[in-house]
């Protein structure tokens, strides 16, 4: 393996490097475990330090890279590493982006261009994907690799075939063959080129020597098109020449085809797909297009539109149309469509056969070598398009269905959406009128949404407001805001929206349809499959089963991939409402009652085991007895590799479960999960979740009574204050909260309250109270075994020693709190104990050693999306870099620290920086220093942080600055 440029590459060394090099590069720009780069070098028998071993191999490929001036390339990223390349210098995406634009050439008809793209496209390889002795996993993922280049390479040659090239590929074909003789794609093109060299004799003995392969090895006969081949070479069929013959004058050209849509709206990019596809004939094969799309987004239109553009010129020898009415409880027979298109074919009624094959065989006599246009709408199954198809490739076929028909054979699927805001408000332009939309541009945009550009639904609302001129458009939209009643406004004459949805749902299967009308309870953003598993009280298999099936019917919407390789899934807003009347009609109470408590016991779960995953075990959170829902077999193993970015994708449902199991009267459980949430809220400066989530909690809570869980919400509320520097905000939901706990003799809640209580203490400056109260914390969390809980406070107790210049006992306090740490795993609390540390060397004028360790912490809060701790490990390290003369380096850390704490304000932090940034650049911009120290003071004054104000008040003092008059110092001197 090399890597580098063509001139000068680099060879990396083969064995561990080389794979863990392969695997990052197969998915370049993302990031890849370390437990799948461990699975990539040792599959299923890694050693006990294979994880060590991982990282010993990174930083010697870092190292190697450098050398070639790729420094920064391999990025450290939880849960493991990033390669960082342009795609366009890896091969592979090199590879597919030339297959791709060979593809668009030969689609234009440019054959040349599209021939020399893909030889250029294969020149890039050199031999097998990872040739050489790989892993078990990375063996597999060559396979397809290697797939895609044999795909490239025959679809080369097909377009060489069709530029005349023959005589020269006839040698490359035959050693293609001999290296993959169960290729029959190779085999027959080596035929044709043979064929068209005149050497036909060889042509089928490559026939018959591929047969006896097939035989021999594998008792099984050459496949169809193979021995169609082999028939046409005996016949010297005129098809096998370059020059197709002409096709036959039609007897009776039909012309089928609905009228074309007057005011048909947007749709450019599939119309110009659609036309594409059909105006060019493929392989010898019908080409087919499905259009797929969900009830009344418009694929009748968009298919009688295409196929009129289609008609002008590309088919002159007619036009077929049939609705096969798939949705209805009788879908169209085939052999009825057959015999209706025969007598369109001229064929009269006598002479049409009874029997259905015979139809179908005499309906493709008819149409061989002729340009017909077959449009199938509404189709419910493949097996029902099978007899429809012509068998000549001078046709073409259109199909719509609600249902992602995958199973007829070449067939290109094109997936039909809703409008996007820009052809919806044309649309509704047309029908109700220009000057009617420009009067009221708010609300046209408003009725848009409202329907979520489901034009089905657009139209019908168009429809009434072009009936009724005396409407505004902002009373439709009023009409339409009352989500119970909607579906109801959505109906004028014979265009409904539910009717058309519930042709979709009475034909779902039973258990699919409960999945159907139980997904109402899911939140409005999209959701991971284990929501379905949870709700039919079933396995992922089957759950994933039941999505799928929803999918093809167009009831559910694939959203953008999240952390579970499976994807995502979500509603169209319109689907969601009919879902909730299927679900208040079908479904019984207590089984929804039921659904409800198993998902939200899923979110619950799911956010206590993200919390021990941030913490290394269940620390520092109060729990309760609300019911917990895990599927058999416990939740994808990928989905908290990464907790923090697993609440960025989950954050609107974990807020949405709160809500619901507030709403639902499940007090336990919404308050467990909100506290649940705390440290991800925290970590990711969720602030406003944090709070609101509290308050619906709240009110659950002392509705129902509930004590403990109001004292658990309070306490955490008095945590959010504090992390707001709101002082007095915190000891009001603290206090209470205490004599709860008290009440309860609840230790656990009274260790956490009491280390809340000193913090509020510490910053008010009573640091003896502090100090006393830190004390009590630390004994309450080691009898109830929240080593982290005890670790924290050991770690806050260790601040008040360093303020008090007790620089032993700190530090006695910190390695007593590292070791709990590095005991269970807490690398976010063990980031703060060292950064503590780091501030305790440098007040012991060892400032190596706290350079050291500080940069250290900025490692690891990185590693960790600590923005919070970033603030913190920026500020330390750029007054460390200052005490030791950098000072530049300081100057930039400790502007990084005010960035940084600006994007998720936290002005405290901000201040904080901003004072030392002050004193650091005072000689040479003592303007800009004022300026900094000024609004540090604001600060700290407005946030009621005594012993900070004082700080700024020496700091502006030192300035040669009077300090301003405060509420807390009238005259300016404290």
């Amino acid at each position: 393996m090399e890597i580098g440029p063509d001139d000068a590459p680099v060879r990396i060394p083969p064995g561990r490097q080389q794979v863990i090099l392969a695997a990052l590069l197969l998915d370049v720009n993302r990031v890849v475990s370390v437990n799948s780069l461990i699975d990539a070098v040792w599959a299923d028998r890694p050693p006990v330090t294979a994880r060590s071993q991982v990282q010993i191999c990174v930083s010697a490929l870092r190292a190697t890279l450098a050398t070639i001036g790729l420094t920064d390339v391999i990025v450290t990223q939880a849960p493991g590493y990033l390669m960082r390349v342009p795609e366009d210098s890896v091969d592979i995406c090199v590879f597919r982006d030339l297959v791709a634009h060979a593809v668009e050439a030969r689609r234009s008809g440019h054959l040349t261009e599209a021939a020399e793209l893909l030889r250029r496209a294969l020149a890039l390889w050199r031999g097998p994907a990872f040739g050489g002795d790989v892993s078990e996993t990375l063996s597999a993922r060559a396979v397809p690799l290697g797939e895609e280049r044999l795909s490239a390479l025959e679809e080369c040659i097909d377009i060489e075939l069709q530029l005349g090239r023959h005589h020269r590929l006839a040698a490359e074909l035959g050693g293609l063959v001999a290296a993959h003789p169960l290729r029959e794609r190779l085999r027959g093109q080596l035929m044709v080129a043979l064929y068209r060299s005149g050497r036909s004799a060889e042509a089928l003995e490559a026939y018959r020597a591929g047969r006896r392969f097939t035989v021999d090895e594998l008792g099984i006969e050459p496949g169809e098109q193979l021995r169609r081949l082999e028939t046409a070479v005996l016949a010297e069929d005129p098809s096998l020449r370059l020059t197709p013959a002409e096709a036959g004058p039609p007897r009776t050209v039909p012309h089928q085809l609905p009228a074309d849509i007057a005011d048909f709206t947007g749709r450019d990019a599939q119309v110009a797909q659609i036309i594409s596809a059909l105006a060019e004939p493929g392989d010898r094969a019908v080409p087919v297009v499905v259009m797929a799309g969900k009830a009344g987004v418009g694929k009748t239109a968009l298919a009688v539109h295409a196929a009129h553009r289609l008609a002008r010129d590309r088919f002159p020898d007619g036009q077929l149309y049939c609705s096969l009415a798939g949705m209805q409880q009788t879908p169209a027979d085939p052999a009825e469509v057959l015999a209706r298109f025969l007598r369109a074919l001229g064929l009269p009624g006598p002479s049409i056969p009874d029997d259905a094959g015979e139809r179908a065989d005499l309906y493709r006599t008819l149409l061989a070598d002729k340009r017909v246009l077959v449009v199938l709408d509404d189709a419910a199954t493949g097996n029902q398009i099978a007899p429809l198809l012509p068998g000549s490739d001078t046709c073409a076929v259109l199909v719509t269905s609600r249902v992602r028909l995958t199973d007829i054979s070449g067939a290109q699927l094109v997936d039909v959406d809703v409008l996007g805001a820009d052809p919806a408000l044309t649309l509704l332009t047309r029908v109700v009128g220009a000057e009617r939309v420009a009067r009221e541009p708010t609300a046209a945009l408003a009725l848009v949404q409202v329907v979520g550009g489901l034009p089905l639904a657009l139209r019908i609302v168009s429809a009434r407001l072009a009936a009724r001129t005396h409407w505004s458009l902002a009373s439709m939209v009023g009409r339409l805001a009352d989500e119970r009643h909607r579906l109801d406004e959505l109906a004028y004459g014979e265009m409904m929206v539910r009717a058309s949805l519930t042709l979709t749902y009475d034909g779902l299967e039973q258990q699919t349809a409960r999945l159907f009308r139980l997904l109402a309870l899911a939140s409005r953003d999209s959701v991971p499959p284990w929501v379905a598993a949870a709700l039919l009280d079933d396995d992922l298999r089957r759950a994933n089963a039941e999505l799928d099936l929803l999918v093809d019917t167009q009831m559910l919407d694939v959203r953008a991939v999240g952390l579970e390789a499976e994807g995502r899934y979500a509603f169209h807003d319109i689907i969601r409402l009919y879902a909730h009347d299927r679900l208040a009609a079908d479904e019984e109470p207590a089984s929804v009652a039921a659904a409800r408590t198993r998902l939200l016991g899923g979110w619950l779960a799911l956010a206590e085991q993200a919390h021990a995953r941030l913490y290394g075990g269940d620390y520092t959170v109060l729990r309760g007895t609300a019911p917990r829902w895990c599927p058999p077999g416990g939740f994808p193993p990928a989905t908290l590799d990464d907790p923090l970015r697993w609440l960025d994708d989950e954050r609107l449902n974990l807020c949405a479960a709160v809500d619901a199991a507030a709403a639902a009267g499940m007090d336990e459980l919404s308050w467990e999960l909100a506290v649940s949430l705390v440290t991800l809220f925290e970590a990711n400066r969720y602030t406003e979740d944090w709070e609101r989530t509290h308050e619906i909690a709240l009110t659950a809570v002392r509705a129902a009574g509930n004590r403990r869980g109001e004292a658990a919400l309070l306490c955490s509320l008095g945590s959010l204050h504090l992390s707001r520097a709101r002082l007095g905000a915190a000891r009001a939901v603290l206090t209470p909260a205490l004599a709860t706990f008290t009440d309860l003799g609840d230790t656990h809640g009274l260790a956490m309250v009491w280390r809340n209580l000193a913090s509020v203490d510490y910053h008010e400056g009573a640091q003896d109270q502090a100090a006393a109260g830190y004390a009590r914390a630390i004994a309450a969390f080691r009898d109830v075994g929240d080593s982290i809980g005890q670790a924290h406070a050991l770690n806050q107790l260790a601040r008040i020693d360093l303020d008090v210049g007790e620089y032993g006992r700190a530090i006695d306090n910190l390695n007593a709190a590292l070791a709990i740490c590095q005991d269970v795993g807490g690398t976010r609390v063990e980031a703060q104990v060292l950064h503590r540390l780091g501030t305790a060397m440098r007040l012991q004028g060892r400032d190596t050693e706290a350079e050291l360790v500080t940069e250290t912490v900025l490692e690891m809060v990185r590693g960790n999306r600590d923005v919070y701790g970033e603030v913190y490990a920026l500020h330390a390290l750029g007054v460390i870099k200052a005490r030791l003369g950098r000072q530049d380096e300081a100057e930039q850390l400790l502007r990084a620290a005010m960035t940084s704490g600006r994007k998720i304000l936290h002005q405290v932090g901000v201040a904080r920086a901003g004072l030392d940034l002050a004193l650091l650049v005072s000689e040479k911009e003592p303007d800009h220093a004022v300026e900094l120290a000024t609004g540090a003071l604001r600060t700290f004054v407005d946030r009621g942080l005594p012993a900070w104000e004082v700080k700024a008040r020496e700091a502006l003092r030192s300035l040669s600055v009077q300090p301003p008059a405060t509420r807390s110092d009238p005259e300016g001197r404290a």
